[in-house]
C-alpha cells in the first residue's frame, strides 16, 4: 500500500492528495478515480440543434425579415 501510486489531483489547500489511486487510474476514489466517466457514443450528450448554422442562419433571417416588415 505504501507504495501504489498517488492520486494525482490538488486538494484545496493547494498540496497534493495523500490517497492512492485507484487501480488503473490517476486519481483516488475521493477525486473521480471510480467514475468510468460517459458511455462511448453516448446518446444523451447528443446536440438539440437548437444552435447550429442552420438554426442560426434562420433565425437571423426572420429578423431580418421582420425589421424589413416595420
Amino acid at each position: 500500500m505504501a507504495n501504489a501510486p498517488r492520486c494525482h489531483a490538488r486538494t484545496r489547500a493547494g498540496t497534493a492528495c495523500q490517497s492512492p489511486a485507484v487501480h488503473g487510474k490517476r486519481r483516488c476514489r475521493m477525486h473521480g478515480g471510480t467514475n468510468p466517466g460517459a458511455p462511448t457514443g453516448n446518446s444523451h450528450a447528443r446536440k438539440h440543434g437548437g444552435y447550429s448554422g442552420r438554426t442560426k442562419a434562420a433565425a437571423r433571417y426572420l429578423r431580418e425579415l421582420a425589421k424589413a416588415i416595420r
